[in-house]
């Protein structure tokens, strides 16, 4: 795409200019805030290297036309593989080789520059992280956690995975110690992993039932399942903080979600999705210790309608929220889903640039990285070029022109 930039524009008179890439009189939301009148942005190399109110020179100049640029979009919460096919070797190579790429090119193609994988298979997912480091595979930044971690026989393992040991045993840990929890904690910080997930409990439980059961429309059979732990738990949490690896943990219930920010925790993914939030001090201590609150309203809105109430109730509290869909195979459409995401923050009573700042800035810190996220110079060169103003109407993410990854521009559709 940039080959094709060059040959189009006309060449520079001096081969000196101070940017390799400027666009031209674009309106900006750097990721915080709506910035006043048009700007020009130049980038030198992977970064940004200029915001100016004044005219900038470059090798590439590209015409903003009044369009809005914006840090890209980061998706928090992604499953890339599918288990409902991926149950030997074979189909495993089948599914990275044939279906992956063309996964990633759909989250560029809709504007997401970075994701986050919270419980694929730890090796085949380091691999693809790999790829896309080095240029060998086309995609948005990929940051992981491996294997999520749940206690034994606990969710997903016996739920989502039930049919399929193979892939359950590549793409979660099971645990029944704090030793063995710390152990596997430290094995996965020694790959490298950038987060570790943490499954307090099941997705779906069915409030009032004396045993603690799971159950899904689209799984029919119930399944008794024991929480992890509280002080194993608490050493997973213990043991990624030792290793500064953030912690995000699974929870749908109250009870749970407390006694993860109790523990520690950095993040919620889902939060409370079963049960209205009742309880103030959990409300307290979320806000307090920065913890980030993940709705995960695409997939968990359909299925338990508390989940919007509850994050209106968590904005108005002043809680940190990043923006995840917890997109997996086979239902919806990655790169899509984010966008759905982001339209039913807003639903769910944030505003356009509350919604926008958890998309990046926000989710850049749920990250831990200070180098995304934010449309400002020194930070890495990922933004999108939009027709309309997504600060006016959120679903504007949707007319989107350009997608630049790393400085290099990965989708045009001017």
């Amino acid at each position: 795409m940039m080959d094709r930039l060059e040959a189009d524009a006309p060449p520079p008179a001096d081969h000196d200019l101070p940017y390799d890439v400027v666009i031209r009189n674009a309106r900006v939301f750097d990721g915080r805030a709506e910035l006043p009148g048009p700007r020009n942005v130049g980038i030198r190399g992977h970064a940004i290297a200029a915001v100016s109110e004044t005219p900038l020179q470059g090798r590439i100049e590209i015409d903003g036309d009044g369009g809005w640029l914006m840090p890209g979009l980061i998706d928090t919460h992604i499953h890339l593989l599918d288990f409902s096919v991926v149950t030997d070797p074979d189909s495993l190579s089948d599914y990275v080789d044939n279906v992956i790429p063309l996964t990633l090119d759909r989250f560029l193609q809709n504007g997401i520059t970075s994701v986050k994988s919270v419980g694929d298979p730890t090796t085949e997912i380091l691999a693809l992280r790999a790829r896309l480091s080095a240029g060998s595979l086309r995609g948005p930044r990929l940051f992981v956690t491996g294997s999520s971690i749940t206690g034994r026989d606990g969710h997903p393992v016996s739920t989502v995975f039930g049919g399929n040991r193979w892939y359950a045993a590549r793409a979660v840990g099971e645990v029944d110690s704090a030793q063995m929890m710390r152990d596997l904690v430290h094995h996965l910080a020694d790959q490298r992993v950038d987060a570790i997930k943490l499954v307090s409990e099941g997705a779906c439980c069915i409030p009032g039932s004396p045993q603690y059961v799971w159950q899904n429309p689209v799984f029919p059979a119930a399944v008794e399942l024991v929480r992890l732990p509280r002080q194993i738990l608490r050493a997973g949490i213990e043991a990624a903080h030792e290793r500064r690896l953030r912690v995000t943990v699974h929870t749908v219930q109250q009870d749970a979600a407390i006694e993860a920010v109790e523990a520690g925790a950095d993040g919620l993914e889902h939060g409370i999705t079963v049960e209205p939030i009742t309880d103030p001090r959990l409300l307290d201590m979320i806000r307090d210790r920065g913890v980030v609150y993940t709705p995960t309203l695409w997939i968990k809105g359909e299925m338990h309608p508390t989940s919007i109430p509850n994050t209106r109730v968590v904005m108005d509290a002043g809680v940190r929220i990043a923006c995840g869909s917890d997109s997996f195979p086979g239902r919806g459409a990655f790169g899509e889903n984010t966008i759905e995401e982001a339209e039913l923050l807003v639903a769910a009573g944030m505003s356009t640039s509350q919604v926008l700042v958890a998309a990046t800035s926000e989710a850049a810190r749920h990250l831990d990285r200070s180098d995304i996220g934010t449309l400002a110079p020194g930070k890495s060169a990922d933004m999108i070029l939009l027709a309309g103003n997504p600060v006016e109407d959120i679903s504007n993410l949707r007319k989107l022109r350009l997608t630049i990854l790393n400085g290099e521009i990965v989708v045009d559709r001017r």
